[in-house]
């Protein structure tokens, strides 16, 4: 079964005064949805938009993975177990806040700054924090992310390209730019597709595109 969410659907969010611009593709805060809370282990994926010197300032998570991808720009990340980095654009961050921690995100640099932010629910809660930062993630090569239980996969096609989706329990296809055709569907920038028990299909790409594909099992079952 595929489900496609467009992305016009996304709940808006952020803060235009403060140069934030947020769209969200599960129920969030006054957005709440009951029949949209998560599909397999993700339970968030946000599109975000800082204007040069908008961030959001220091915030707790805890029991959460999240993976950032960044489109455009340079984000900087601090956080309270010491780790301060710039991701610049073509690098995956990923923060496993466990047992809890805080971080800041903003954009410190001269330019806009995009990037996509997926939340996972871990597979067992607590634990301690870690971090890291993979420097230009090459395409057709997995990230996983084991305290999730899920592969995240990068998907560039050239006009005409084709790509399969990984065969899985859940998979999610989030296209970051340009446009795709999966199954009978054109899915543009900003749409999703989430695919139940799929096999056997592919991604071809309409026009120059990325895409980030997650492979995931069933609802992780917390411990």
């Amino acid at each position: 079964m595929i489900q496609v969410r467009r992305g016009h659907e996304r709940y808006p969010g952020g803060d235009a005064e403060a140069g934030i611009a947020s769209l969200h593709a599960f129920s969030f805060g006054p957005h709440f949805d009951p029949d949209n809370l998560r599909f397999g282990a993700l339970i968030a994926c946000n599109e975000e938009r800082l204007a040069a010197g908008a961030g959001f300032d220091e915030h707790p998570h805890r029991d959460t993975e999240i993976v950032t991808w960044v489109v455009e720009g340079e984000l900087t990340h601090r956080d309270s177990a010491g780790h301060e980095t710039t991701v610049r654009a073509g690098d995956l961050q990923r923060l496993s806040s466990a047992g809890g921690v805080r971080h800041v995100e903003r954009n410190d640099g001269t330019g806009p700054l995009r990037f996509v932010q997926m939340w996972l629910a871990p597979l067992a809660f607590g634990g301690e924090p870690s971090y890291e930062v993979v420097r230009g993630i090459a395409d057709g090569t997995p990230y996983a992310v084991a305290r999730a239980g899920a592969l995240l996969h990068l998907r560039r096609l050239a006009e005409g390209e084709r790509t399969a989706v990984p065969d899985a329990a859940r998979a999610y296809v989030h296209v970051v730019r340009g446009a795709v055709r999966l199954g009978g569907e054109r899915l543009e920038a900003g749409d999703e597709a989430r695919i139940t028990d799929g096999a056997g299909l592919e991604l071809r790409g309409l026009t120059a595109s990325e895409c980030l594909v997650w492979e995931m099992g069933t609802e992780p079952a917390h411990g």
